[in-house]
């Protein structure tokens, strides 16, 4: 079973007024001069799954400029002989909205029947950033394997800003504190399982693959302590860590004090200490297990969005990456500013040129 966005419409979003593009299930090779918009369409991507997409950018500073009218995007997915049309829109910065088949839906429902993951350059830094950037990130791969993990953190998040509230204004009564921990225990627990998962899955997916990049091997750790498990757990370590907390005015355990930690397994170095090259070959390893994993446990490979994929990779290294999208059967979007970057995938991809003035039309391989 293959799983494709067949259609996709731009309105008024970001540098597209309007464009359309019709393709396969094939890889897509998107190249153009820097700034002519091919990242704006992996993000219009993007957005067939649940958030703010792979900038993270709100509605309202995707709508073209300067006419601000708002944007909405069109996309016919099918997976298998299934077809579904999604319509996501924002009115001049409003919250985003979403149609499927012209029924209302929330986002969540988007994690259900569309699995969309990427890599960005801005992602090149993961490994030498802050702890935040590596949750976000496996927060997301876990959103790939359980949709209902964004539910979770969010439920999280919300208690856990009304505890620091508390924390803050120095009230020690427990009272005030046992439902909000009860909650954040519950969701923090359920959160912790996603995450061990997902790591197990990407380990399992990485360690059976013939592949010519390199394994990293995955450990989740937490800032200080050992990490809470069960939602017992949870419960104590919150009303243990609440003398401290106050004096702190936050909350100093749980999930969000987690960080991913990785190993460039067959060198036995810690990421963050590889070259770049291998920060990048470490990434798109990971980014192909989750694609891996999640084929095996839905039976369709995901959307692939891999934007300026072949920078810091050699030709030998892109050969091998548009092998593997391919031996997947993945619809990959990629970005490039070059076509010739793409000549290893030959005619397994279809190829869009993108300019400034022409907008976007089909080309042959080269």
């Amino acid at each position: 079973m293959t799983l494709a966005l067949t259609r996709l419409t731009l309105s008024h979003f970001r540098s597209h007024k309007h464009s359309t593009i019709t393709c396969d299930s094939r890889p897509i090779a998107i190249h153009g001069a820097n700034g002519a918009g091919k990242t704006n369409i992996l993000e219009a991507v993007s957005l067939f799954s649940p958030g703010r997409g792979l900038r993270r950018a709100s509605a309202q500073e995707m709508t073209r400029r300067p006419e601000a009218v708002g944007w909405k995007l069109t996309g016919l997915l099918e997976t298998g002989s299934t077809k579904q049309e999604i319509v996501t829109w924002s009115d001049e910065g409003a919250a985003r909205q979403v149609k499927i088949n012209d029924k209302a839906a929330p986002q969540t429902r988007l994690g259900e029947i569309c699995r969309v993951i990427w890599l960005i350059p801005a992602m090149d830094r993961l490994w030498i950033e802050g702890a935040e950037g590596r949750r976000r990130f496996l927060d997301r791969t876990a959103l790939s394997f359980f949709p209902d993990h964004a539910q979770a953190a969010l439920t999280y998040e919300k208690c856990m800003r009304e505890r620091n509230r508390l924390l803050k204004e120095q009230i020690r009564d427990a009272h005030w504190y046992r439902a909000l921990e009860d909650q954040m225990a519950q969701s923090g627990a359920q959160i912790h399982r996603n995450r061990s998962a997902t790591v197990a899955f990407l380990t399992d997916a990485q360690a059976n693959a013939q592949t010519a990049f390199p394994i990293a091997e995955l450990e989740i750790q937490q800032t200080e302590g050992a990490i809470p498990t069960t939602e017992q757990d949870f419960k104590e370590a919150f009303a243990e860590s609440r003398s401290r907390d106050i004096m702190a005015g936050r909350t100093l355990v749980g999930p969000h004090r987690s960080d991913l930690y990785g190993t460039y397994l067959a060198k036995g170095v810690p990421a963050a200490d590889c070259s770049t090259g291998e920060q990048k070959a470490l990434l798109i390893s990971l980014i192909l297990a989750n694609a891996r994993a999640l084929a095996a446990q839905i039976g369709a490979a995901p959307i692939l969005l891999l934007d300026e994929v072949a920078a810091h990779l050699d030709a030998s290294r892109r050969a091998a990456l548009y092998d593997e999208i391919c031996a997947l059967g993945a619809q990959a979007w990629m970005t490039g500013t070059e076509k010739g970057l793409f000549d290893a995938l030959g005619d397994r991809g279809q190829y869009l040129t993108i300019t400034e003035e022409d907008g976007i039309s089909q080309s042959a391989p080269s």
